[in-house]
């Protein structure tokens, strides 16, 4: 039987080195670039009949006092405009010139975020993500009630869960510094997606520590542990394989409005898979075992 518990060390050093960088670019301004969901602006999309490239879009803009603006294309022949707040009244100047310039454009959309609304955006997003959290804990300590120290098991869960959100939180922070990508509201719902296969995925592996408990009855908590991921590992590389194959294709091959959001669930359920495996089981066992005691200048009490 594979020791996976035995190198237990090593999956907390790989943790920290995939995780560390992307917190030091978190704590390096700006953070995180908020798209207009979040600090207010204009979201503008229109559909050319010849679009034209988006460079052309963002020079164009530029000469009306909007450079810092986001041009992307959306679809085959439409141009998503992210940019700072746009009044109605001045938008009619802009879409003048740029229909003679350009040629004619249907307007797909012309949405306007205050910075109130977007500030009440992500108010709501942090508190979803701690009531999850919080619910999540209660229910596996009610779930795994019948075994000794259940509330171990709900932490264990909530820092993997930690541990997937802050990876991807750091992975964008990275990327918007990098290529200037943007989160927006459909990134929190993608966060929350994650969060919850992070949890699913960690569940079935408590479940089955659970289950050998009773099997196993009187060997080293350990030795109970390594026995359950080996019953467990091609299950859940199987499953978390076949989803990442298919977020894969939508990343490469789908639609630039899509592109982001199947990213950012590619990257949560691959560090998912990961942490729930090698992490929340492996962060169980340096519990009961006084690991985390000794870390923290505790002796573990006798057996």
């Amino acid at each position: 039987m594979l020791n996976i518990m035995g190198r237990r060390r090593l999956y907390y050093l790989i943790s920290l080195i995939v995780i560390v960088p992307g917190l030091i670019s978190i704590l390096i301004p700006p953070g995180l670039r908020l798209g207009v969901d979040f600090t207010g602006g204009t979201l503008w999309e229109v559909q050319f009949e010849r679009p034209p490239a988006p460079a052309e879009i963002k020079a164009f803009l530029a000469e009306h006092d909007h450079g810092d603006a986001i041009v992307q294309t959306s679809g085959e022949d439409a141009i998503l405009i992210r940019s700072k707040e746009i009044p109605s009244e001045q938008k009619d100047s802009i879409a003048g010139p740029m229909r003679q310039r350009f040629g004619n454009f249907t307007e797909l959309r012309f949405e306007s975020v205050g910075p109130v609304l977007g500030q009440e955006i992500a108010l709501r997003a942090v508190g979803a993500v701690g009531l999850v959290s919080l619910a999540i804990l209660l229910y596996i300590a009610w779930a795994f009630r019948r075994v000794e120290h259940p509330v171990r098991y709900g932490v264990c869960a909530i820092v993997a869960l930690l541990h997937d959100a802050l990876l991807v939180l750091g992975v964008f922070s990275i990327l918007g510094k990098l290529f200037n990508v943007e989160v927006d509201a459909l990134f929190v719902t993608a966060l929350l997606t994650v969060i919850g296969f992070s949890v699913h995925d960690t569940i079935v592996v408590f479940d089955r520590i659970r289950e050998n408990m009773r099997r196993l009855h009187g060997q080293p908590f350990e030795t109970v542990v390594n026995h359950s991921l080996a019953q467990t590992l091609g299950r859940s590389l199987i499953t978390s394989l076949t989803v990442m194959f298919t977020l894969a294709a939508l990343v490469l091959f789908g639609g630039v409005t899509t592109r982001l959001f199947a990213l950012t669930l590619l990257i949560g359920i691959t560090s998912g898979t990961y942490s729930s495996i090698f992490n929340a089981s492996a962060l169980l066992v340096s519990w009961e075992t006084g690991e985390l005691g000794r870390l923290f200048g505790r002796r573990p009490a006798a057996a």
